[in-house]
């Protein structure tokens, strides 16, 4: 019998549906799958309310844990075959209770020397997220097998009103009833199911050096090329942002967040427009660097 785990934290639920219906072609008689979702002593709200959402930038993007409720004892006592960890983006950045759970001694019981395939669920940009996943991996002395990343397929500045309609008013449901759906689509989240047919033939044959070609092969992941840019160029100036807010307290603190509240409006509205220009300006000079890095970010290697 194979010993899966999936280790999650999900506020909204979708992530729980994913991975779920990725778990519904690997469990059969020959693979027994546990569940442990990641439970923060302080839970974070959902819906969101402006201020904490803002005020949860700098502890995020530093990756500062935070104290989590204790790992059942049935879960830390198996050793497990394959684990499942599913995470949601917060600044680009995993997000505090997975942060805070794989700088813990738990993580390392459970993870070391083990096979893990990573699964997010995003707006948009993810590449950077999982760059600071496979380092915290490697911490705990895990082994990256695979990874699926799913994001909402809208355009950049529809999906950012739909986002927001989604995590200031806990429904994920069609804004004024003319924008989409905001994150991971339905359909997606039902196809996840196909995700667990090469993990699981990986799983049985205890070889993994192609899950993550044969995941790509069924569309685990697609490098959007022109958000890579953003991506990194986003973590420079969160770096300075993050460093400036973690020694703010009280009033004052809360005065930088208005202003950190109003420079995310204008590099999104303003300023990745920009990027997206210079990306296509720059694309056929640039064309066999974009190639590299989209295989790159569709692997499970780490530079």
């Amino acid at each position: 019998m194979k010993e899966v785990l999936i280790i999650y934290y999900s506020q909204s639920g979708q992530l729980t549906d994913i991975l779920k219906n990725i778990a519904s072609t690997i469990s059969d008689e020959k693979v027994n799958i546990s569940y442990y979702e990641i439970v923060p002593k302080k839970k974070f709200p959902f819906p969101w309310e402006q201020e904490e959402f803002y005020g949860a930038f700098p502890e995020t993007f530093l990756q500062i844990p935070t104290p989590l409720e204790s790992v059942p004892s049935e879960i830390l006592g198996k050793k497990y075959d394959l684990v499942i960890l599913g995470y949601t983006t917060w600044y680009l950045t995993p997000s505090i209770p997975i942060n805070s759970f794989l700088k813990s001694a738990e993580a390392k019981a459970l993870l070391a020397n083990t096979p893990v395939v990573t699964v997010s669920a995003s707006r948009n940009m993810w590449i950077m997220a999982q760059e600071k996943m496979k380092k915290l991996l490697i911490a705990n002395s895990a082994k990256l097998v695979g990874n699926i990343a799913l994001v909402d397929r809208n355009l950049n500045h529809i999906s950012v009103i739909t986002i927001v309609h989604w995590l200031m008013g806990g429904k994920k449901t069609k804004m004024l009833g003319i924008f989409p759906k905001p994150g991971v689509s339905d359909k997606d989240i039902d196809a996840a199911s196909r995700f667990g047919n090469p993990i699981k033939a990986a799983l049985l044959q205890n070889e993994y050096s192609k899950l993550q070609d044969n995941l790509l092969e069924v569309g685990a992941v697609k490098v959007d090329s022109s958000l890579i840019a953003t991506d990194i160029r986003g973590n420079i100036v969160f770096t300075k942002w993050a460093d400036l807010l973690i020694k703010k307290e009280g009033e004052e603190r809360g005065k930088w967040l208005v202003y950190f509240k109003y420079y995310l409006l204008f590099a999104i509205w303003l300023i990745a427009p920009i990027v997206f220009i210079v990306f296509l300006l720059t694309y056929l000079p640039m064309y066999r660097k974009i190639q590299r890095d989209k295989a790159y970010y569709s692997s499970v290697e780490l530079k």
